[in-house]
């Protein structure tokens, strides 16, 4: 695993942080090992219900790829055209 800073809003609740790491560490899955899409999407919707705006979403995807090199957009777009995501 990769050690760098997350982007997250230390404004949100505990609860909301752990559902926002649960989609970083979903995306990391998918980059690394795989993860089947319904496991993605279950982390992908609490995360939604966290980030409520496209452009709070699009600016937390750009800054964990900025540290990660991993892309939120792209794992979503993979779950929309496969069971099983592994990019």
């Amino acid at each position: 695993m990769m050690d760098y800073n997350y982007p997250l809003d230390y404004t949100w609740s505990t609860e909301d942080i752990i559902d926002v790491m649960s989609l970083y560490n979903a995306v990391e899955k998918a980059y690394e090992e795989g993860i089947s899409k319904t496991d993605f999407l279950n982390a992908y919707r609490k995360f939604k219900n966290v980030v409520g705006t496209k452009s709070e979403e699009k600016q937390i995807d750009k800054e964990f790829q900025d540290v990660s090199g991993y892309s939120i957009y792209k794992v979503f777009k993979a779950s929309q055209e496969n069971d099983w995501i592994k990019l």
